[in-house]
């Protein structure tokens, strides 16, 4: 099945992570004018940019502000990490803010950016994609340590590492909650653990849904957005699929999807593990 073709290609290796204890959890009083959600991106930049664009259309017929909060997993497993921060880094339309939360695959970059090595286990999860992209070759990669370094600091622009640095870790509105994977049952927002809002997946979706409180993550993929009671998961693999999927949030009613896919990442997808 498709379905677990991706959960194994996007599987759960790796989950040493070192957290990053000093991220912040955003949090709002009101919802916005409109408030949207994008799934995990993965260096796919031609359905970032397909899907964005659909969302500045819905956005400006609404009026008033709106805000567009990313999942996290920016980077890696796609052609154009690099090209997605730059994206994400730049000015958004008039009335349009966008709130970046970090995924796994940020916090695995930064680990190895900070101690770069050849057997890294970044690499064999999409970062080898991410250091191509900036246009490092393998062997400068694989090479020795010090070559290595000058390399990375000369071609990963420091308003890039100083982005992936900035990332909160959840943003919350009366009635919802934004966040990579997912939460931990029991445990109140402001005391959970980050390697769970990171990587958490069996634990959470076997949980009851606390009453009230809609969790809007991604990390774990599917063929389609998943609705369930208590959350919503919007990440499509697009790496894997070519689709990219955002969603309109209501405080009342059912969610509005959109979807961004391109012809090139359509053509990429592959299943192994």
């Amino acid at each position: 099945m498709m379905f677990e073709a991706l959960r194994n290609l996007f599987g759960g290796k790796g989950e040493s992570a070192a957290p990053q204890a000093t991220r912040p959890r955003l949090s709002a009083e009101a919802w916005p004018d409109a408030l949207y959600a994008v799934g995990d991106i993965h260096g796919c930049l031609d359905p970032l940019r397909a899907l964005e664009e659909q969302i500045f259309a819905d956005a400006a017929e609404q009026g008033g502000e709106a805000w567009i909060v990313y999942l996290g997993d920016f980077v890696d497993r796609g052609p154009e990490s690099a090209g997605v921060l730059d994206r994400l880094t730049a000015r958004a339309p008039k009335n349009v803010r966008r709130i970046c939360l970090t995924g796994n695959h940020e916090t695995m970059m930064l680990d190895y950016l900070a101690n770069p090595r050849a057997d890294a286990d970044w690499l064999q999860f999409g970062g080898m994609e991410t250091l191509f992209s900036y246009g490092l070759s393998q062997a400068v990669i694989t090479g020795p340590a010090k070559a290595c370094r000058a390399a990375l600091a000369s071609h990963i622009p420091d308003e890039h590492v100083a982005f992936l640095e900035g990332l909160a870790l959840s943003m919350s509105v009366p009635g919802a909650v934004f966040v990579h994977a997912g939460l931990r049952s029991g445990v109140p927002l402001d005391q959970q653990v980050e390697k769970d809002l990171l990587w958490i997946r069996t634990e959470f979706f076997n949980a009851e849904p606390e009453p009230g409180r809609l969790v809007v993550h991604g990390h774990t993929p599917g063929e389609a957005p998943i609705v369930a009671p208590g959350r919503i998961c919007i990440d499509t693999g697009v790496f894997a699929t070519g689709r990219l999927t955002g969603v309109r949030l209501f405080p009342d009613g059912e969610p509005r999807f959109f979807t961004g896919t391109s012809a090139a990442s359509n053509q990429q997808g592959s299943f192994a593990p």
